[in-house]
């Protein structure tokens, strides 16, 4: 049992040395500080988000392309006379999904914007999975803009009603 808990212990240790080393390199990247500004977007997702696009945002045209790649913009199934059927497209990066998801689910609880958002997606009768891939796809839209612009995440401004 003592020879299980050291190698439990010094698995430990090496995983927290792994993660320091992550965090270094990501935060050697120039647009590091941009891109964990946004809430829900630590060093760990940063870095999955850099290594998945290559850290070039110039091989994305728009914040579609990005979404389309990462899977969180919903593809036409249309056949016939039959149009707006959309679904998840079949081919797209997992690990990207995976960090959009998991800064949506993050973002949940630290952007009242984000909630809001979740909430308005729930209250129109979106399932948990349906509302959280949405406001993927809408950080999606706001990342692409702030990794565009070289601009840290500032909060949300306040929205005026349209006369």
């Amino acid at each position: 049992m003592a020879r299980l808990a050291k190698g439990v212990m010094a698995l430990d240790e090496e995983i927290s040395e792994l993660d320091a080393l992550i965090e270094g390199r990501f935060r050697e990247h120039p647009q590091a500080e941009v891109i964990r500004s946004l809430p829900g977007m630590g060093n760990l997702l940063g870095a999955e988000f850099l290594a998945a696009t290559g850290g070039d945002m110039d091989a994305f045209d728009s914040a579609d392309r990005l979404a389309g790649y990462g899977g969180v913009a919903p593809a036409p199934r249309d056949s016939g006379r039959v149009s707006g059927n959309l679904h998840r497209p079949r081919r797209y990066h997992r690990g990207l999904l995976r960090v959009f998801y998991l800064s949506a689910m993050a973002s949940l609880k630290s952007c009242p914007a984000s909630k809001t958002f979740y909430d308005r997606k729930r209250a129109e009768g979106k399932g948990h999975k349906q509302a959280l891939i949405a406001l993927a796809r809408r950080r999606v839209n706001v990342l692409w803009a702030m990794l565009r612009d070289g601009q840290c995440y500032h909060g949300s401004l306040p929205v005026t009603a349209a006369a």
